[in-house]
């Protein structure tokens, strides 16, 4: 078994796999659209931990839409079966919402359409939990016009176009208290045809915060590719549902290619 790099202590690349819950079950699609369901949240996540999974997302992907919180029962259900960290997100709107979360089992929480319209949510999270229990959720899609090229922030479980620039929105979000931003690009999701890199570069140039890379993700190169963008975690869905990689063989392939790398 391949040990920790001994470079650079506290670098290491975060492995990630995200649990996207619809009535208390995980589903997968693809750019958010025609979900299948792919298994029990809390079997999920154990199996994930003991393959060497570094985190957990679980995301309850119609909160917002459904005008609800986060279901607590999945949450506290995936809580009791890890000892890794858990990041939760889906319907937080208030520091009252988040602290729920917390209270359930969740080790940091994840915020999107909320914040868009109401940034100062990111601050007043960040004085009570702290900068690390902040995580800036950002769904994008890219835009082309006049050959020139941007992404936009899209909120509502990706069904409305904010016309918010994703990296300027980034910088903000940082900015006004995020510790971490969890990028994912609508244009990727679920498509296997890996990160979108050049809004990667651009986005992870542009803030300090560590990002995680979301979206498309579907081979052992689309994960190095990630990380050599910029990203200081990895984020994936359906490649590890279906078995197609297993985490300890992502872990041991990263490693190889010179990436520190949790064991």
């Amino acid at each position: 078994m391949l040990q920790n790099c001994k470079n650079g202590l506290g670098t290491a690349i975060r492995i990630i796999p995200c649990l996207d819950v619809k009535a208390r079950r995980v589903v997968k699609g693809t750019r958010f659209v025609n979900l299948v369901d792919s298994g029990d949240p809390a079997a999920l996540a154990r199996r994930y931990e003991a393959e060497g999974a570094d985190e957990i997302a679980l995301l309850d992907i119609s909160a917002t839409q459904e005008d609800r919180n986060t279901t607590l029962d999945s949450v506290v259900a995936v809580r009791e079966v890890l000892s890794i960290p858990l990041m939760v997100g889906g319907g937080v709107r208030s520091v009252s919402d988040a602290c729920r979360l917390l209270d359930s089992g969740a080790d940091r929480v994840s915020i999107n359409s909320a914040a868009v319209r109401n940034p100062s949510i990111f601050r007043d999270l960040a004085t009570r939990f702290g900068v690390q229990c902040v995580v800036a959720a950002i769904d994008a899609k890219r835009v082309a016009k006049d050959d020139k090229v941007r992404w936009t922030v899209w909120i509502e479980a990706g069904s409305v176009d904010t016309g918010l620039d994703a990296v300027e929105w980034a910088r903000r979000a940082a900015g006004e208290g995020a510790g971490e931003i969890l990028l994912t690009c609508i244009d990727r999701d679920g498509t296997g045809q890996g990160y979108d890199l050049e809004l990667l570069r651009q986005l992870c140039a542009a803030v300090k915060v560590p990002v995680v890379a979301s979206g498309g993700a579907s081979k052992y190169q689309d994960f190095l590719e990630g990380v050599n963008a910029g990203a200081r975690a990895v984020l994936a869905a359906g490649v590890f549902h279906r078995g197609e990689i297993e985490i300890g063989a992502l872990k041991d392939y990263l490693y190889e290619q010179g990436v520190e790398v949790r064991r």
